[in-house]
């Protein structure tokens, strides 16, 4: 880093379920260094708890800043998975806490979806899908943001992993029962999976995690799909639901919708069945290729924020900014 103008350090966050990753770059040098901790963020009575964030980030930024080297850090966003709804707490404390901490002078709180739709499509104007255990849509056309669902596996997340997982444990019931509708192919794989599935309730309904387990079985579903009319009806019917959600939430005009996260590895028989989903309802756009994950789009929008303010449309609880005043 010798040589690199002070000031144009900055700090790049992805908190999700599976941990924090965190990097350190430069405005002129992009990223350099980056660490992960696989110990997620708590949640309490406030949200997203600000005191165990800083204690898990610290310690990571203190060893990223001492391999990259002498980076002064006046820039960060934070890509958090729930601010929208449990973020009150990180927005009421967290920028005061990096000022102290660390010295940053601007900080972008966004929520999980705006840093998966910068790090899919950038600062233009579209729709990003991102799916993982759940599912939510976002779309902008530059002067706001749109979400459709998201709202969780108990309220919806329609069409995402741990949908498409409880469809297929659903079908494989039914067969096991005798009723119609069922699938004596995804009855097998549950088995396989999870043992008889007479004992899934009590294995599955006190499980904290139980929308991870859920979204476990996705892939088995998709495996099956190839076969099984059942399983390829699931994942029709998801596709349904996630091109409802683009419809929902991409601008008039815009030509561009991507896909970003996990679920999405499932590959052909899941995108197959989304294409032909998306043009029917989204006839004048066409699905291209994620440039990246979300941390990727925390990196973008630091990198940004490091040099001057960001060009993405501002929003209470999607994207807040803080800035503070220097030393």
């Amino acid at each position: 880093m010798t040589g690199a103008p002070e000031g144009s350090g900055f700090l790049a966050v992805d908190s999700g379920g599976s941990g924090l990753r965190v990097v350190v770059g430069t405005a002129e040098r992009g990223p350099l260094a980056r660490r992960t901790s696989d110990e997620p963020v708590r949640t309490g009575d406030r949200g997203i708890d600000p005191e165990h964030f800083m204690a898990r980030l610290v310690p990571l930024v203190r060893a990223l800043t001492a391999e990259a080297g002498p980076v002064r850090l006046t820039a960060a966003v934070v890509g958090a998975a729930g601010l929208a709804s449990l973020g009150a707490g990180l927005r009421a404390e967290l920028p005061g806490a990096l000022a102290r901490e660390f010295g940053v002078r601007r900080v972008a709180l966004a929520a999980d979806a705006v840093t998966a739709y910068v790090g899919a499509l950038g600062p233009r104007p579209g729709a990003v899908i991102a799916g993982g255990t759940g599912l939510i849509a976002i779309g902008t056309d530059l002067a706001g943001w749109r979400r459709a669902d998201g709202w969780g596996h108990l309220l919806g997340d329609c069409g995402g992993g741990a949908w498409i997982g409880r469809a297929g444990l659903e079908a494989a019931l039914r067969a096991h029962d005798g009723r119609e509708g069922g699938s004596a192919r995804l009855l097998a794989c549950a088995e396989e999976v999870f043992g008889p599935v007479a004992g899934l309730p009590g294995a599955l309904y006190p499980r904290p995690d139980r929308p991870a387990v859920l979204a476990s079985f996705a892939p088995r579903v998709a495996v099956c799909a190839e076969e099984d009319p059942v399983a390829a009806g699931i994942l029709r019917a998801a596709a349904r639901h996630m091109a409802d959600s683009a419809a929902a939430v991409c601008p008039g005009g815009a030509s561009r919708v991507a896909v970003t996260g996990g679920l999405f590895k499932i590959g052909h028989p899941l995108l197959a069945p989304l294409d032909e989903e998306l043009a029917k309802r989204l006839p004048h756009a066409r699905r291209v290729p994620a440039e990246g994950d979300p941390l990727h789009g925390s990196v973008r929008m630091a990198a940004e924020l490091s040099a001057g303010p960001l060009t993405l449309p501002g929003d209470e609880t999607m994207l807040s900014v803080t800035t503070r005043s220097g030393d």
